[in-house]
């Protein structure tokens, strides 16, 4: 057989080759096998005044997709925009793709691995005779294969790279958070924007109205039928409300900004003319059972990814105090001219192996099992802590969703009232039969009434998509 590196180094590749099927037959991984902690999980949602709300386990609206459930177009057109710009889904995107590197780095591990090299040098000397020639040139070199590996008997390696998986999968769940969260961050700055919008349009109405009212003020002032200090209170209503337009197109133009910043776009004005984005949501939502949570909720999902991978992680800290087998082999020839390096009487040379055996560590290892152990043991509690918060995110969504609309029914029948005792007192007022004060009060009263049930019609609405969110919704 041809003595080469290379043939040399095909019967020592056979050999490690031979040698890693007896390890898979005999080797074992001495970590613990992951299993999910129990948790005791209701049979129904808690809702509000304590009633609970039984679900089905065929329908959830965090099943449905978010174009289902966000049906407006101009709303659907600004979600589409900030999936595919929005600088944190991009950022988690890539984490991703790191994570998937990390897991390559960490399976390389259990493979062999081979190197090569060579040095070589060549020269001219010239000769010490009185001739002035030159002697014959001198060459040498050297060509090396080298082969190494370390059999996973423990399973070291494998838990390294299942750990690494884990965390890959935590990755994956986290994005899936971010595009969750990133809809429902869309979703409520647009809703915020709508409501702002018809703040500004009720006080540019009330607005036109307070400007007719101190103009007919002035008109009976100057004809001697009323006294100034009616014209000052009507100029009082008059101000109030063209004060509150800056502040409102204030709030406008910086939610435009923070929703620019949701599409991935600079500062600028973003479209929201939409007229049913204040629209009450339904009454009725289907909740799905608890249980499912476990299987739709992102954080949740991470959360148990995380686990896994500490679980793994605790396998890696017992492999370390069994002996690692480590085996290596060199091949190498050489020369005293380039057309002799890979001749017959080139010389090769090899090597095989060594075993160490952890014997003292200071506690180093068994401080490296106890920190692993205690590590799985905070993800575990952090896992159920997960849980228990999406329960409560769950009932807290419930909750505002009738109380909300029960606040918003009320708001307006405060408007209806308030806009008929303006009406009142501005007729006593022009037949003489009350001061402008009473003008001056039920106006105020309904002004604030109505930016009020603005305010309400939001926040129902935006029941919706944190009862959507809460459930696991978004992310599909």
């Amino acid at each position: 057989m041809t003595n080469t590196p290379l043939a040399w180094l095909n019967r020592a590749t056979s050999i490690i080759a031979i040698g890693s099927i007896a390890v898979a037959s005999v080797g074992c991984n001495v970590g613990p096998k992951y299993k999910r902690p129990v948790y005791p999980a209701p049979p129904a949602f808690q809702g509000a005044d304590g009633t609970l709300v039984d679900g089905d386990s065929q329908t959830s609206i965090g099943d449905r997709r978010w174009t289902e459930v966000f049906r407006e177009p101009e709303l659907q057109g600004l979600i589409r925009t900030a999936l595919a710009n929005n600088y944190d889904v991009r950022i988690a995107a890539q984490r991703i793709l790191e994570q998937q590197a990390q897991v390559q780095v960490a399976r390389s591990q259990q493979f062999p691995t081979i190197t090569a090299g060579g040095t070589g040098i060549g020269v001219d000397i010239p000769s010490l005779g009185s001739g002035g020639s030159f002697s014959s040139p001198i060459a040498e070199g050297l060509f090396a294969l080298n082969a190494s590996w370390t059999p996973d008997f423990w399973g070291l390696y494998r838990k390294q790279t299942e750990a690494a998986r884990d965390q890959l999968l935590a990755q994956v769940w986290a994005q899936r958070a971010v595009r969750m969260t990133l809809i429902e961050s869309v979703v409520t700055t647009y809703v915020q924007l709508r409501a702002l919008d018809k703040q500004l349009e009720i006080t540019k109405q009330t607005l036109k109205v307070r400007q007719d009212s101190v103009q007919l003020t002035t008109e009976l002032e100057r004809g001697g039928s009323a006294p100034l200090s009616d014209v000052r209170q009507a100029e009082q209503l008059l101000f109030t409300a063209t004060s509150q337009i800056p502040q409102i197109e204030q709030q406008i133009q910086q939610q435009e900004n923070t929703l620019s910043l949701l599409l991935g776009a600079n500062p600028g004005p973003i479209a929201h003319t939409d007229p049913n984005a204040l629209t009450p949501p339904p009454e009725s939502l289907p909740t799905g059972l608890p249980s499912q949570l476990l299987e739709r909720r992102p954080d949740i999902g991470q959360a148990e990814a995380t686990l896994k991978a500490a679980n793994a992680n605790v396998g890696v800290a017992r492999a370390q105090f069994f002996p690692q087998l480590s085996l290596s082999a060199a091949a190498g020839v050489g020369g005293d001219s380039f057309p002799t390096i890979f001749g017959s009487n080139s010389r090769t040379i090899a090597g095989l192996g060594q075993l160490a055996q952890p014997i003292f560590e200071g506690g180093k290892l068994h401080g490296q099992l106890k920190l692993s152990e205690a590590t799985k043991q905070e993800m575990v509690l952090s896992y159920q802590k997960t849980i228990a918060g999406a329960l409560r995110d769950v009932s807290n969504a419930l909750v505002a969703s009738n109380k909300q609309r029960a606040y918003r029914e009320q708001q307006e029948k405060l408007v209806g009232s308030a806009q008929d005792a303006t009406r009142l007192a501005r007729l006593r007022y022009q037949g003489g039969a009350t001061a402008y004060l009473e003008v001056l009060t039920t106006d105020s009263n309904l002004f604030a009434a109505q930016l009020n049930l603005a305010i309400a019609e939001q926040s129902e609405a935006l029941t919706l998509v944190g009862l959507y969110s809460a459930l696991g919704g978004g992310w599909q």
